[in-house]
């Protein structure tokens, strides 16, 4: 495993990283106040569609994308340290156009799409004109077990009709289209019960309940709650064949995880450097915060968890390249543990560090800690993750 970056890589890294220090992270506050302005929690920022426009003439954007028909061609070792230097910003990401869960829609389509399906979705999608959502977690079956999903959609000749109940369909609000997990065999063996289906959310009985509240938020395109009722799509809107849903969403997954992992380094690179800041300018009790032992502790072990992390997703990363998605699914499954609990980790340090105003709106690492806690259940609990690799570990012994 080599460690050097491509130069090709390497230079995108310097100018994202350069991006993101003059657009992205000067604007954060004033993006919010944009928002809470409108009076819907739910509008994109002026500011924030000006910063994707640069982002997109200047030439940083899809570059999640291996692809190089449709992205910048980079492998997942080479998008690791972009991705993290995306992470630095909640609003990092979509200004590149890299955002969850449209990349993984977008990614999914490239692969699995028809001619059809791929000019009117996936090209908009990458031209950022559309937003997208992956409706599958429901509020009546375990969603560690995709293989237990309830929604159907009955084939009627030329159309499916969906009937169901879905939460966390993130990003809902503002989507031109849905991504469904639904049954479409309830006889068949378990990992061939579902399809995915390309659901307009323009359809007649797509009904969007409500955004889901999450730790008081639910601003953005919402983790939202959604009813299928007699919702009547094209058999022609299917992903793949009826019956691959669930390979496709392991497909959708593993990149899917290990870029959540990247920009879980970039947070806790920001919240351990605002840590230092306060701690080197904080006087209290005689001394600076910075000259006190547990501190220090605080801060060597941020360092430490940081990057043993970040070496770890990089070798995942590696693998997925070198070996592909399959022979990878240990080391996904490790460092989406990993990365979920050392965030959390570095995070409350640095609340800790920085007193009241770590827990107010005023400093960023309040939103930071609060986003993050949802990544040790998003995309596969820890405990599922940790029984998955216990188990193979234990195969090779048996």
């Amino acid at each position: 495993m080599e460690f050097q970056l491509s130069a090709k890589a390497e230079e995108l890294r310097k100018r994202v990283a350069k991006f993101m220090e003059e657009n992205v992270l000067p604007n954060e506050h004033k993006i919010g106040e944009e928002v809470e302005k409108s009076g819907d929690p739910h509008a994109e920022a002026p500011t924030m569609k000006e910063i994707r426009k640069k982002a997109k003439a200047a030439g940083l954007w899809n570059l999640f994308l291996p692809d190089k028909e449709f992205g910048a061609g980079l492998t997942n070792f080479e998008y690791a340290p972009l991705c993290e230097e995306m992470g630095r910003s909640p609003f990092g990401a979509r200004a590149f156009n890299c955002m969850a869960p449209d990349t993984g829609n977008m990614e999914i389509l490239a692969e699995f799409g028809t001619p059809e399906q791929k000019k009117k979705w996936l090209v908009p999608c990458l031209e950022g004109e559309m937003r997208t959502c992956f409706s599958m977690t429901e509020p009546e079956t375990p969603g560690s077990d995709p293989t237990q999903l309830k929604t159907r959609a009955v084939r009627e000749g030329d159309y499916y009709v969906i009937n169901g109940h879905k939460w966390f369909t993130s990003n809902a609000i503002g989507s031109s289209f849905a991504i469904a997990m639904v049954v479409t065999d309830p006889d068949a063996e378990p990992h061939r019960r579902a399809s995915q289906i390309i659901v307009p959310t323009d359809t007649p009985g797509f009904n969007l309940v409500r955004p889901v509240p999450v730790m008081g938020h639910a601003g953005g395109g919402g983790h939202c709650e959604i009813i299928y009722k007699d919702c009547r799509v094209p058999v022609t809107n299917v992903l793949g064949r009826e019956g691959d849903g669930f390979a496709i969403s392991q497909a959708r997954l593993g990149p899917g995880r290990i870029h959540h992992c990247m920009r879980t380094i970039g947070v806790a690179e920001r919240a351990l450097e605002l840590m230092c800041k306060r701690a080197n300018t904080r006087w209290t009790h005689g001394s600076y915060l910075a000259d006190k032992a547990n501190i220090q502790e605080w801060i060597a072990d941020s360092r430490m968890e940081i990057d043993s992390t970040r070496l770890m997703v990089l070798y995942a990363a590696w693998k997925m390249d070198a070996e592909g998605k399959k022979q990878a699914r240990n080391e996904i499954s490790m460092i989406k543990v990993m990365a979920a609990n050392m965030v959390m980790r570095v995070c409350d340090r640095a609340i800790q560090v920085h007193g009241a105003a770590g827990v107010s709106d005023d400093f960023p690492i309040a939103r930071m800690w609060r986003e993050s806690r949802s990544l040790r259940i998003a995309d596969g609990p820890d405990e599922v993750h940790r029984m998955v690799v216990a188990r193979r570990e234990l195969r090779k012994w048996k």
